[in-house]
């Protein structure tokens, strides 16, 4: 029997009457419509019932090729996008830099026009460098998928975790989201900031002033200079931004801020910071609790609260090979 009616029928077939998916990248989400969101969290949707399946592959990307080259560590999202790439039939190329010819003096710009040549139709691309990502897609004729870039974005992560609260609560208008930790060095904080924004959550940051982006406020006045951030809630004090809070996510702490003056010390850090069970009961009842990970557990979060009946972590983590999933299958639909 021929494998295409697997994906003639069931879920993905109702992706055919979707709205026209116009990116040719996926970058950040600060330039996502509240539309372009909604159709990743109803392809997700439909990945989501592949996944389920006995056997969880379907051969909508067949004959693509898609290329992960990873210039940082990672496991979660490097692990998630060729699983999500295998489930869609695709052929995958892992490339560490590591383990390439970028060992010996290549230049990024050599080695994804390298990867091109080979035939890769779909790169994803994590590098250390804040905006490597965007000098690549005005540069290639493959579609490029941003996996992380230094401090800057991480759009995958994002999607996952609006696809996660959305999950369990629905609209997220108006709903009280708390990101706790480094935000200043994190880009996983500043793609979930833009994501919500845009979904209409009401957004609190809390950390110490000095894991704060540059120019941002805890009392609430305004920068000196404009912020490439939507606007959100400062505050300093855990208590205080956890009252009322629909949902409690945790960064992980970078012990190299401690090295560089940012933090007295971990101790210090996990008595004003950590999420703990006493913490936590100031959130509304069943506040939904996430961490990106890796975690440090017993300094941003405690072991009680990440394993938890309120976590989703774990669930964040089987959430991102559907939403990657969703992801590849729309830059593969969509235009060249």
């Amino acid at each position: 029997m021929s494998e295409e009616p697997t994906v003639a029928g069931g879920a993905i077939a109702a992706l055919e009457v979707q709205p026209a998916w116009e990116r040719r990248h996926v970058l950040d989400l600060d330039d996502f419509t509240r539309p372009e969101i909604e159709i990743v969290m109803e392809t997700t949707d439909a990945m989501k019932e592949v996944l389920g399946r006995e056997v969880p592959r379907v051969p909508a990307l067949r004959g693509k090729t898609i290329v992960t080259l990873f210039y940082e560590a990672s496991t979660r999202t490097r692990a998630s996008f060729e699983l999500a790439a295998k489930a869609l039939g695709a052929d995958v190329i892992n490339v560490a830099a590591s383990d390439s010819s970028v060992q010996k003096g290549e230049s990024l710009y050599d080695t994804v026009r390298t990867l091109q040549a080979v035939g890769a139709q779909i790169l994803v691309i994590r590098h250390g460098s804040s905006g490597a990502p965007y000098l690549v897609a005005r540069r290639v004729e493959m579609n490029v998928v941003n996996g992380g870039d230094g401090w800057h974005a991480h759009p995958t992560q994002g999607l996952l975790d609006l696809y996660t609260m959305r999950s369990h609560l629905g609209d997220l208008r108006g709903k009280r989201v708390v990101i706790i930790g480094d935000i200043a060095h994190s880009r996983v904080a500043r793609s979930n900031l833009w994501g919500l924004a845009t979904l209409g959550a009401e957004i609190v940051v809390c950390a110490p002033p000095t894991l704060l982006p540059y120019g941002m406020r805890p009392d609430g006045s305004p920068p000196e200079e404009p912020l490439a951030l939507p606007p959100v809630i400062v505050e300093t004090d855990l208590d205080r931004a956890l009252e009322g809070a629909d949902v409690v996510m945790a960064l992980r702490l970078q012990l190299e801020r401690m090295a560089s003056g940012l933090l007295p010390s971990l101790r210090e850090y996990a008595r004003l910071y950590q999420v703990n069970e006493e913490r936590l009961a100031r959130a509304r009842p069943g506040a939904l609790v996430m961490h990106p990970g890796p975690m440090n557990e017993g300094v941003e979060i405690s072991s009680a609260v990440a394993r938890s009946l309120q976590s989703a972590i774990e669930e964040q983590v089987t959430n991102g090979v559907a939403v990657r999933m969703a992801v590849l299958y729309l830059l593969a639909r969509g235009k060249p």
